[in-house]
Protein backbone atom coordinates (compact mmCIF):
# COMPACT_ATOMS: atom_id res chain seq x y z
CA UNK A 1 0.00 0.00 0.00
CA UNK A 2 2.87 2.23 0.85
CA UNK A 3 4.48 1.42 -2.57
CA UNK A 4 1.50 2.15 -4.65
CA UNK A 5 0.98 5.60 -2.91
CA UNK A 6 4.57 6.58 -3.32
CA UNK A 7 3.89 5.79 -7.02
CA UNK A 8 0.80 8.00 -7.26
CA UNK A 9 2.99 10.59 -5.52
CA UNK A 10 5.95 10.19 -8.28
CA UNK A 11 2.85 10.26 -11.06
CA UNK A 12 1.56 13.52 -9.78
CA UNK A 13 4.74 15.05 -9.40
CA UNK A 14 6.02 14.19 -13.52
CA UNK A 15 2.07 15.67 -14.27
CA UNK A 16 3.33 18.65 -12.10
CA UNK A 17 6.65 18.79 -14.26
CA UNK A 18 4.41 18.46 -17.22
CA UNK A 19 2.72 21.26 -16.54
CA UNK A 20 5.04 23.87 -15.66
CA UNK A 21 7.46 22.57 -18.53
CA UNK A 22 4.38 23.74 -20.87
CA UNK A 23 3.18 26.34 -19.51
CA UNK A 24 7.28 27.79 -19.35
CA UNK A 25 6.16 30.22 -22.86
CA UNK A 26 3.89 32.03 -20.36
CA UNK A 27 6.63 34.19 -19.01
CA UNK A 28 7.65 35.35 -22.49
CA UNK A 29 4.14 36.13 -23.19
CA UNK A 30 3.84 38.25 -19.84
CA UNK A 31 6.85 40.13 -20.45
CA UNK A 32 5.51 40.83 -24.11
CA UNK A 33 2.70 42.18 -22.79
CA UNK A 34 4.52 44.02 -19.69
CA UNK A 35 6.93 45.67 -22.72
CA UNK A 36 3.35 46.61 -25.16
CA UNK A 37 1.62 47.91 -22.08
CA UNK A 38 5.23 49.44 -21.21
CA UNK A 39 4.71 48.28 -17.80
CA UNK A 40 8.50 49.39 -17.31
CA UNK A 41 7.99 53.07 -18.32
CA UNK A 42 4.32 53.01 -16.16
CA UNK A 43 7.04 52.04 -12.77
CA UNK A 44 9.86 54.34 -13.70
CA UNK A 45 7.40 57.49 -13.92
CA UNK A 46 6.46 57.14 -10.58
CA UNK A 47 10.29 57.34 -9.76
CA UNK A 48 10.68 53.26 -9.96
CA UNK A 49 7.70 51.89 -7.78
CA UNK A 50 4.21 51.75 -8.39
CA UNK A 51 1.02 50.40 -7.44
CA UNK A 52 -1.23 48.46 -9.96
CA UNK A 53 -4.09 51.25 -9.87
CA UNK A 54 -1.10 53.37 -10.44
CA UNK A 55 0.53 51.36 -13.87
CA UNK A 56 -2.91 51.20 -14.31
CA UNK A 57 -3.67 54.87 -15.23
CA UNK A 58 -0.25 55.50 -16.92
CA UNK A 59 -0.35 52.59 -19.37
CA UNK A 60 -4.12 54.32 -19.98
CA UNK A 61 -6.55 50.68 -19.01
CA UNK A 62 -9.78 51.13 -18.06
CA UNK A 63 -10.13 50.66 -13.98
CA UNK A 64 -12.18 46.98 -14.85
CA UNK A 65 -8.79 45.99 -16.28
CA UNK A 66 -6.87 46.09 -12.68
CA UNK A 67 -7.72 42.08 -11.16
CA UNK A 68 -6.43 41.06 -14.77
CA UNK A 69 -3.05 43.32 -14.18
CA UNK A 70 -2.77 42.15 -10.51
CA UNK A 71 -2.33 38.77 -11.93
CA UNK A 72 0.09 39.90 -14.46
CA UNK A 73 2.02 41.19 -12.02
CA UNK A 74 1.96 38.28 -9.92
CA UNK A 75 3.96 36.13 -12.64
CA UNK A 76 6.10 39.44 -13.72
CA UNK A 77 7.04 38.92 -9.90
CA UNK A 78 6.62 35.86 -8.42
CA UNK A 79 7.84 33.65 -11.50
CA UNK A 80 10.38 35.61 -13.51
CA UNK A 81 11.25 38.16 -11.16
CA UNK A 82 11.42 41.09 -13.49
CA UNK A 83 9.83 43.26 -11.29
CA UNK A 84 9.72 43.06 -7.48
CA UNK A 85 7.24 43.87 -5.06
CA UNK A 86 7.77 46.08 -1.39
CA UNK A 87 5.80 47.15 1.47
CA UNK A 88 3.26 49.80 1.10
CA UNK A 89 4.43 52.72 2.68
CA UNK A 90 0.88 53.89 4.20
CA UNK A 91 0.32 57.92 4.42
CA UNK A 92 -2.17 59.66 6.04
CA UNK A 93 -5.46 59.64 4.51
CA UNK A 94 -4.37 56.73 2.50
CA UNK A 95 -6.43 54.03 2.05
CA UNK A 96 -4.71 51.66 -0.04
CA UNK A 97 -2.50 49.99 2.37
CA UNK A 98 -3.17 46.56 1.38
CA UNK A 99 -1.83 47.49 -2.59
CA UNK A 100 1.45 45.83 -3.39
CA UNK A 101 4.07 48.49 -5.01
CA UNK A 102 5.96 46.95 -7.74
CA UNK A 103 9.53 48.06 -8.14
CA UNK A 104 11.68 48.47 -11.04
CA UNK A 105 14.78 45.82 -10.71
CA UNK A 106 17.92 45.70 -12.40
CA UNK A 107 16.45 43.11 -15.35
CA UNK A 108 13.15 45.55 -15.68
CA UNK A 109 15.43 48.96 -15.61
CA UNK A 110 16.74 47.80 -18.87
CA UNK A 111 12.90 47.59 -20.11
CA UNK A 112 12.43 51.19 -19.77
CA UNK A 113 12.38 52.95 -23.11
CA UNK A 114 14.22 55.82 -24.57
CA UNK A 115 11.33 57.81 -25.26
CA UNK A 116 9.90 57.48 -21.98
CA UNK A 117 8.67 61.04 -20.68
CA UNK A 118 10.10 61.37 -17.30
CA UNK A 119 13.45 61.68 -18.65
CA UNK A 120 15.48 58.38 -17.92
CA UNK A 121 18.92 57.94 -17.05
CA UNK A 122 18.80 54.33 -18.06
CA UNK A 123 17.60 55.47 -21.55
CA UNK A 124 21.09 55.10 -23.13
CA UNK A 125 21.31 51.26 -21.87
CA UNK A 126 17.68 50.45 -23.06
CA UNK A 127 17.33 47.21 -24.23
CA UNK A 128 13.90 46.90 -25.01
CA UNK A 129 13.71 47.20 -28.82
CA UNK A 130 16.32 44.31 -28.34
CA UNK A 131 14.01 42.31 -26.74
CA UNK A 132 11.42 42.88 -28.58
CA UNK A 133 12.94 41.46 -31.37
CA UNK A 134 13.86 38.28 -29.19
CA UNK A 135 10.27 37.98 -28.28
CA UNK A 136 8.84 38.40 -32.09
CA UNK A 137 7.59 34.82 -32.37
CA UNK A 138 5.42 35.33 -29.27
CA UNK A 139 4.64 38.93 -30.17
CA UNK A 140 2.70 37.63 -33.41
CA UNK A 141 1.27 35.17 -32.21
CA UNK A 142 -2.80 35.63 -31.48
CA UNK A 143 -2.57 34.70 -28.46
CA UNK A 144 -0.59 37.90 -27.96
CA UNK A 145 -2.01 40.10 -30.02
CA UNK A 146 -5.63 39.15 -28.62
CA UNK A 147 -4.50 39.64 -24.94
CA UNK A 148 -2.72 43.09 -25.40
CA UNK A 149 -6.19 43.48 -27.04
CA UNK A 150 -8.16 42.29 -24.58
CA UNK A 151 -6.40 44.83 -21.77
CA UNK A 152 -6.92 47.65 -23.79
CA UNK A 153 -10.49 46.91 -24.34
CA UNK A 154 -12.77 49.17 -21.91
CA UNK A 155 -15.34 46.26 -20.82
CA UNK A 156 -15.49 42.70 -18.99
CA UNK A 157 -17.91 39.95 -20.53
CA UNK A 158 -17.54 36.53 -21.12
CA UNK A 159 -17.98 37.20 -24.74
CA UNK A 160 -15.24 39.40 -25.22
CA UNK A 161 -12.29 37.62 -23.94
CA UNK A 162 -8.93 37.73 -26.07
CA UNK A 163 -9.79 34.92 -28.31
CA UNK A 164 -13.57 35.90 -29.24
CA UNK A 165 -11.87 39.74 -29.98
CA UNK A 166 -10.04 37.65 -33.34
CA UNK A 167 -13.14 34.91 -34.42
CA UNK A 168 -16.07 37.06 -32.88
CA UNK A 169 -17.86 34.47 -30.71
CA UNK A 170 -16.27 32.49 -27.82
CA UNK A 171 -14.37 29.77 -27.68
CA UNK A 172 -17.06 27.33 -26.21
CA UNK A 173 -19.20 28.47 -29.47
CA UNK A 174 -17.42 27.51 -31.81
CA UNK A 175 -17.98 23.97 -33.32
CA UNK A 176 -14.46 24.69 -35.22
CA UNK A 177 -11.15 22.16 -35.01
CA UNK A 178 -10.18 24.29 -31.76
CA UNK A 179 -13.20 23.22 -30.20
CA UNK A 180 -12.75 19.84 -31.13
CA UNK A 181 -9.41 19.64 -29.86
CA UNK A 182 -9.98 21.14 -26.96
CA UNK A 183 -12.52 18.18 -26.00
CA UNK A 184 -10.08 15.86 -26.70
CA UNK A 185 -7.27 17.59 -24.49
CA UNK A 186 -9.62 17.56 -21.86
CA UNK A 187 -10.58 13.85 -22.11
CA UNK A 188 -7.09 12.87 -21.97
CA UNK A 189 -6.28 15.11 -19.08
CA UNK A 190 -9.59 14.14 -16.98
CA UNK A 191 -8.85 10.07 -17.88
CA UNK A 192 -4.95 10.86 -16.52
CA UNK A 193 -5.67 12.99 -13.36
CA UNK A 194 -9.08 10.58 -12.80
CA UNK A 195 -6.78 7.48 -12.45
CA UNK A 196 -4.99 8.68 -10.49
CA UNK A 197 -7.51 10.69 -8.42
CA UNK A 198 -9.81 7.37 -8.08
CA UNK A 199 -6.67 5.91 -6.25
CA UNK A 200 -6.74 8.12 -3.14
CA UNK A 201 -8.67 7.16 -0.41
CA UNK A 202 -9.28 11.13 0.14
CA UNK A 203 -10.72 11.03 -3.58
CA UNK A 204 -12.89 7.85 -3.28
CA UNK A 205 -14.33 9.09 -0.15
CA UNK A 206 -15.66 12.13 -1.65
CA UNK A 207 -18.38 9.98 -3.65
CA UNK A 208 -19.35 7.89 -0.69
CA UNK A 209 -23.39 7.88 0.20
CA UNK A 210 -24.06 9.79 -3.44
CA UNK A 211 -26.24 7.36 -5.95
CA UNK A 212 -26.17 10.01 -8.62
CA UNK A 213 -24.17 12.61 -10.40
CA UNK A 214 -24.06 15.11 -12.94
CA UNK A 215 -20.99 16.12 -14.79
CA UNK A 216 -21.27 19.57 -15.35
CA UNK A 217 -19.37 20.89 -18.81
CA UNK A 218 -18.04 17.42 -18.84
CA UNK A 219 -17.05 17.22 -22.51
CA UNK A 220 -16.86 13.87 -23.99
CA UNK A 221 -17.58 12.17 -20.15
CA UNK A 222 -13.98 10.78 -19.52
CA UNK A 223 -14.73 12.06 -15.63
CA UNK A 224 -17.73 10.80 -15.60
CA UNK A 225 -16.87 7.18 -16.66
CA UNK A 226 -14.02 6.80 -14.41
CA UNK A 227 -16.05 7.72 -11.42
CA UNK A 228 -18.73 5.64 -13.03
CA UNK A 229 -16.49 2.62 -12.92
CA UNK A 230 -15.12 2.97 -10.01
CA UNK A 231 -18.97 3.35 -8.54
CA UNK A 232 -21.00 1.03 -10.52
CA UNK A 233 -24.09 1.71 -7.95
CA UNK A 234 -23.44 5.47 -9.02
CA UNK A 235 -26.18 6.93 -11.69
CA UNK A 236 -23.32 9.07 -13.73
CA UNK A 237 -24.55 11.78 -16.50
CA UNK A 238 -22.92 14.44 -18.23
CA UNK A 239 -24.41 18.25 -19.30
CA UNK A 240 -22.26 19.95 -21.89
CA UNK A 241 -23.25 22.25 -25.18
CA UNK A 242 -25.17 20.45 -27.78
CA UNK A 243 -22.47 20.70 -30.24
CA UNK A 244 -20.31 18.58 -27.53
CA UNK A 245 -22.42 15.97 -26.77
CA UNK A 246 -23.58 15.57 -30.86
CA UNK A 247 -19.33 14.74 -30.79
CA UNK A 248 -19.53 12.46 -27.46
CA UNK A 249 -18.95 8.45 -27.65
CA UNK A 250 -21.92 6.05 -27.30
CA UNK A 251 -20.37 3.23 -26.32
CA UNK A 252 -20.04 4.74 -22.30
CA UNK A 253 -21.09 3.87 -19.15
CA UNK A 254 -23.18 7.15 -19.17
CA UNK A 255 -26.10 9.00 -19.82
CA UNK A 256 -25.04 12.78 -21.92
CA UNK A 257 -27.30 15.76 -21.96
CA UNK A 258 -27.32 18.31 -24.51
CA UNK A 259 -28.28 21.55 -22.24
CA UNK A 260 -26.76 24.88 -21.01
CA UNK A 261 -25.53 25.52 -17.46
CA UNK A 262 -26.60 28.76 -17.13
CA UNK A 263 -30.17 27.98 -18.18
CA UNK A 264 -30.69 24.70 -15.91
CA UNK A 265 -29.02 21.60 -14.53
CA UNK A 266 -30.39 18.30 -14.14
CA UNK A 267 -31.14 16.98 -10.72
CA UNK A 268 -28.62 14.35 -8.69
CA UNK A 269 -27.38 14.03 -5.71
CA UNK A 270 -24.26 15.59 -6.76
CA UNK A 271 -22.97 18.06 -9.12
CA UNK A 272 -19.62 17.26 -10.37
CA UNK A 273 -17.07 20.25 -12.07
CA UNK A 274 -13.91 19.57 -12.58
CA UNK A 275 -11.80 22.73 -14.32
CA UNK A 276 -15.12 24.02 -15.43
CA UNK A 277 -15.43 26.86 -13.14
CA UNK A 278 -11.89 28.72 -14.07
CA UNK A 279 -13.06 29.41 -17.50
CA UNK A 280 -15.36 32.25 -16.26
CA UNK A 281 -15.46 35.23 -14.48
CA UNK A 282 -17.12 35.47 -11.06
CA UNK A 283 -20.09 36.75 -12.10
CA UNK A 284 -21.14 33.61 -14.21
CA UNK A 285 -19.32 31.16 -11.28
CA UNK A 286 -21.86 32.70 -9.28
CA UNK A 287 -24.84 32.05 -11.65
CA UNK A 288 -23.47 28.69 -12.19
CA UNK A 289 -23.22 27.40 -8.98
CA UNK A 290 -26.74 29.18 -8.12
CA UNK A 291 -28.22 26.42 -10.85
CA UNK A 292 -26.32 23.80 -9.11
CA UNK A 293 -27.66 24.74 -5.78
CA UNK A 294 -31.35 24.09 -6.89
CA UNK A 295 -30.45 20.76 -8.60
CA UNK A 296 -29.15 19.08 -5.41
CA UNK A 297 -31.34 18.07 -2.08
CA UNK A 298 -30.23 19.40 0.87
CA UNK A 299 -26.43 18.74 2.65
CA UNK A 300 -28.30 16.09 4.84
CA UNK A 301 -29.61 14.13 2.54
CA UNK A 302 -25.77 14.10 0.73
CA UNK A 303 -26.23 17.22 -1.77
CA UNK A 304 -23.24 18.63 -2.19
CA UNK A 305 -21.37 20.09 -5.64
CA UNK A 306 -18.07 18.19 -6.13
CA UNK A 307 -14.97 21.00 -7.56
CA UNK A 308 -11.92 20.21 -9.15
CA UNK A 309 -9.99 22.82 -9.65
CA UNK A 310 -7.09 25.13 -9.21
CA UNK A 311 -6.56 26.76 -5.46
CA UNK A 312 -3.56 29.00 -5.90
CA UNK A 313 -1.29 28.86 -3.35
CA UNK A 314 -3.16 26.63 -1.13
CA UNK A 315 -1.55 23.85 0.95
CA UNK A 316 1.86 22.80 1.90
CA UNK A 317 4.42 25.47 0.61
CA UNK A 318 5.65 23.96 -3.17
CA UNK A 319 7.74 27.10 -5.51
CA UNK A 320 6.77 24.84 -8.60
CA UNK A 321 2.98 24.24 -7.73
CA UNK A 322 2.59 27.71 -7.20
CA UNK A 323 4.37 28.44 -10.27
CA UNK A 324 2.68 26.52 -12.41
CA UNK A 325 -1.07 28.17 -11.07
CA UNK A 326 0.12 31.40 -11.49
CA UNK A 327 1.29 30.89 -15.18
CA UNK A 328 -1.77 28.81 -16.14
CA UNK A 329 -4.07 31.58 -14.71
CA UNK A 330 -2.95 33.63 -17.53
CA UNK A 331 -3.18 30.81 -19.82
CA UNK A 332 -6.59 30.66 -18.82
CA UNK A 333 -7.45 34.33 -19.29
CA UNK A 334 -7.55 33.60 -22.76
CA UNK A 335 -11.02 32.67 -22.02
CA UNK A 336 -11.95 35.59 -19.19
CA UNK A 337 -11.33 32.62 -16.99
CA UNK A 338 -9.59 32.79 -13.44
CA UNK A 339 -7.46 30.70 -11.17
CA UNK A 340 -8.54 31.57 -7.63
CA UNK A 341 -7.38 31.39 -4.23
CA UNK A 342 -9.27 29.63 -1.13
CA UNK A 343 -10.73 33.56 -0.37
CA UNK A 344 -11.44 34.09 -4.12
CA UNK A 345 -13.94 30.60 -4.03
CA UNK A 346 -15.36 31.27 -0.20
CA UNK A 347 -16.64 34.68 -1.93
CA UNK A 348 -17.72 32.86 -5.12
CA UNK A 349 -19.41 30.13 -3.09
CA UNK A 350 -21.05 32.84 -0.53
CA UNK A 351 -22.32 34.81 -3.16
CA UNK A 352 -23.91 31.41 -4.59
CA UNK A 353 -26.16 31.11 -1.53
CA UNK A 354 -23.97 27.53 -0.10
CA UNK A 355 -23.28 27.82 3.62
CA UNK A 356 -19.60 25.46 4.05
CA UNK A 357 -16.64 23.93 1.98
CA UNK A 358 -13.66 21.57 2.48
CA UNK A 359 -10.68 21.84 0.36
CA UNK A 360 -8.44 18.62 -0.22
CA UNK A 361 -5.17 20.05 -1.85
CA UNK A 362 -3.81 16.38 -3.20
CA UNK A 363 -4.32 16.67 -6.73
CA UNK A 364 -1.07 18.21 -7.44
CA UNK A 365 -1.55 21.51 -9.18
CA UNK A 366 -5.44 20.78 -8.43
CA UNK A 367 -7.65 20.34 -4.94
CA UNK A 368 -10.62 18.85 -4.45
CA UNK A 369 -13.40 20.97 -3.23
CA UNK A 370 -16.34 20.01 -1.83
CA UNK A 371 -18.84 22.73 -1.40
CA UNK A 372 -22.42 22.30 0.92
CA UNK A 373 -25.48 23.76 0.26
Amino acid sequence: MMEEGRQQQDMLQAYIEHWHQSLSYVKSLTLAVALDLRIPDAIHHHGGAATAPQILAKAGLHPCKLPALRRLMRVLTAVTGTFTTVQHQQQPDDESDDEAVYKLTAVSRFLVSDDDDAGSSASATTLAPFVTVQLHLINVSPYAKGLCAWFRQEQNHPSTDCLALRHDETVWERPDHFNAMLNKGMESDSRFLMSVALSLEEFRGVFQGIDSLVDVGGGFGGAAAAIAAAFPHLKCSVLDLPHVVAGAPSDTNVQFIAGDMFKSIPPATAVFLKTTLHDWADDECVKILKKCKQAIPPRDAGGKVIIVDMVVGYGAPNRKVLETQVMFDIFIMMVNGAERDEQEWKKIFTKAGFKDYKILPVLGVHSIIEVYP
